[in-house]
């Protein structure tokens, strides 16, 4: 899991919790920075996500290239060995 999905999660509840003390407080202030924190928090995680796909596709894909290659080998080797017993 990506550190920017922890810190938007974290960025998230903190964010929460001062819109609601804000409101609880009437504190326009208060409210408007817990909102923003919120909205950062949402950023970040949408970013750790984003992170993590990419990653996951990379891998998919280094696996995929690794397959193709030892299906390449293996081809080879039976290719080598075919004509190995022609001699």
């Amino acid at each position: 899991m990506d550190k920017d999905r922890v810190k938007g999660a974290i960025d998230q509840v903190v964010g929460s919790t001062k819109h609601h003390v804000g409101n609880v407080i009437g504190d326009i202030r208060t409210q408007d920075e817990g909102a923003i924190q919120e909205i950062k928090g949402e950023l970040e995680t949408d970013a750790g996500k984003l992170k993590d796909a990419v990653r996951g596709v990379k891998q998919k894909v280094f696996t995929a290239q690794e397959i193709h290659e030892e299906e390449q080998r293996e081809k080879r080797r039976a290719e080598l060995v075919e004509h190995h017993n022609l001699f």
